[in-house]
């Protein structure tokens, strides 16, 4: 007998225009092929026409939000050795026994107002028959829709739900997965639409609470015959692939598509650089608080000496990218790349496509670049120093309603040291300086303020140094709290200082960026320092 199985969500929005559909693949050199078929369809002849045939009306995206959608799905069936396509010609050309098409259409009067329905196994039948995912009824959105497209190409590939239970295995059909923000998790076979990282899983199925399903399993098994694409990385650093590090860094890509896949990059520096490094995974962009939507990998980086020796790991707890800023001296050294673990994930299950940036970053010709405020009487009073090494061309003071999108406020010659101004509104703002340099006309940006009216009274602290090893030294003129935050803005420790010379512990921090957060009853500071 022939199973159905449906997707229980449905939502109601009217459809958009209809755009032209762009020509997408995401893996050209495989055979096997998920159609996702956005232009409409006229079926017959298939499992589904027990009332006669279907007219299948396009799904009424846009072409963004249909590449948003392919984008979100191909990155689901990234490890597989198998092609997302747009294009029917590519569908028409794959082996009838190894394809399938998701027709996605607002038409779900011919069914019932359900998210998605496809039997289990016909990709394999090879007689046309396709899956759908009724666009409307979850709102016309991207997200929701490709998560559908997904679960949905997932029971033709033979997966049943991943359900969850209780201890007295009480069943919930689709396992809603857990966690908020950028490393929610969620099964695709179980309910993705409301979190970020949907993955494939080993879990319960819906048969009952004793029943595990091992979906990349079934998904790479004989019965689908296309089994995982080849890793083309090394996994250590005997076998790493070079990269060159040029005088603007450099980029690459990689796949990791096994628990213990690990892509091992090998880059040599002529001089002592100071070196930032970011890892990303694959998404679609920032959407609301998460900023790497769509992703599947969350990413654990590790920086190797030229011996192979760990010198640094890096993998914040609650984002999915890894990043460091390092200050490296000559030599050779190896970037390993993995998936990871986190709250919600498990690391085998941590997999996916990912890019790798690296950018030297020059020794600053301008040093001990601080600004300092208070707020009294509604007026906000701005004052900085620094010392340069070269003629500077303008100082620019910057505001912000965030902290983190600046817009210019004024410009003042490079002579003045202090700023005062009536705020428009009773917002805090935040506060910068730019300091810009007469050779080459680079930027260079002070600590970030922000300053409340609740009063006369701030505190005021300096480092010694912004080049720190095992301890900050900090000069205060009260007592104030601090916090020291990685790079990532994750916190490593908190305290109070006493007005005077403060030692604050650094040994078990690691090398790279480091942010010192000075709290007072006005101002916020935050000053960034580099441990060596």
């Amino acid at each position: 007998m022939k199973t159905i199985y449906t997707v229980l969500f449905a939502l109601t929005v009217a459809s958009g225009i209809n755009a032209q559909v762009p020509l997408l693949n995401s893996y050209v050199a495989a055979r096997a092929t998920i159609y996702l078929d956005f232009d409409g369809q006229y079926v017959t002849g298939t499992s589904w026409n027990w009332s006669g045939a279907i007219d299948a009306q396009p799904s009424g995206f846009t072409t963004d939000q249909m590449i948003e959608i392919f984008n979100r799905v191909s990155e689901d069936y990234r490890v597989f050795n198998i092609n997302i396509t747009t294009d029917s010609t590519v569908y028409k050309a794959a082996p009838v026994n190894q394809r399938t098409r998701v027709i996605i259409t607002p038409t779900y009067e011919w069914y019932g107002r359900v998210g998605g329905i496809s039997f289990v196994g016909s990709f394999s039948w090879g007689d046309n028959t396709p899956a759908w995912v009724f666009s409307g009824l979850l709102g016309n959105n991207p997200k929701y829709v490709a998560e559908a497209a997904s679960h949905e190409a997932g029971h033709t590939l033979g997966l049943q739900h991943q359900s969850a239970y209780t201890t007295s295995c009480s069943k919930t059909e689709y396992n809603p997965g857990t966690g908020s923000g950028e490393i929610s998790w969620a099964p695709i076979m179980g309910i993705g639409y409301y979190k970020n990282l949907t993955t494939w899983h080993f879990g319960t199925n819906t048969y009952g609470c004793n029943y595990y399903q091992d979906d990349m399993a079934i998904i790479s098994n004989a019965t689908n015959n296309f089994g995982y694409r080849t890793d083309d990385i090394g996994n250590m650093h005997t076998n790493a692939t070079t990269v060159g590090f040029t005088s603007t860094g450099f980029t690459t890509t990689g796949l990791i598509n096994s628990g213990t896949d690990k892509d091992v990059f090998r880059f040599t520096l002529a001089t002592p650089t100071y070196v930032h490094m970011n890892a990303v995974p694959q998404n679609v962009g920032a959407q609301g608080t998460i900023v790497y939507s769509g992703a599947n990998l969350d990413i654990r980086l590790s920086l190797l000496d030229d011996k192979g020796d760990t010198l640094s790991v890096y993998s914040p707890d609650n984002m999915t990218n890894a990043m460091v800023d390092s200050n490296l001296n000559a030599g050779t050294y190896y970037v390993v790349i993995e998936g990871t673990a986190n709250a919600n994930v498990v690391k085998s299950e941590s997999l996916g496509y990912y890019s790798l940036a690296a950018s030297p970053i020059s020794i600053l010709p301008i040093h001990r670049l601080s600004l300092s405020g208070r707020s009294a009487n509604g007026m906000h009073d701005l004052s900085w120093t620094f010392e340069a090494d070269e003629t500077i061309k303008q100082i620019e003071i910057q505001n912000s309603k965030d902290g983190v999108h600046f817009d210019a406020l004024s410009q003042v010659s490079s002579t003045t040291r202090n700023f005062s101004w009536k705020p428009l509104t009773d917002n805090a703002p935040y506060y910068r300086i730019r300091v810009v340099t007469a050779k080459d006309e680079k930027s260079y940006y002070s600590n970030i303020i922000t300053l409340r009216d609740r009063g006369d009274d701030k505190a005021t602290a300096r480092v010694m140094s912004t080049m720190v090893s095992n301890s900050i030294i900090v000069n205060a003129d009260k007592e104030c709290k601090y916090q020291v935050l990685d790079g990532t803005g994750r916190l490593l420790q908190r305290g109070q200082l006493i007005a005077g010379t403060n030692n604050i512990d650094i040994t078990t921090a690691q090398k790279g960026l480091i942010l010192l957060r000075i709290q007072g009853d006005v101002e916020i500071s935050t000053l960034k320092l580099i441990k060596q």
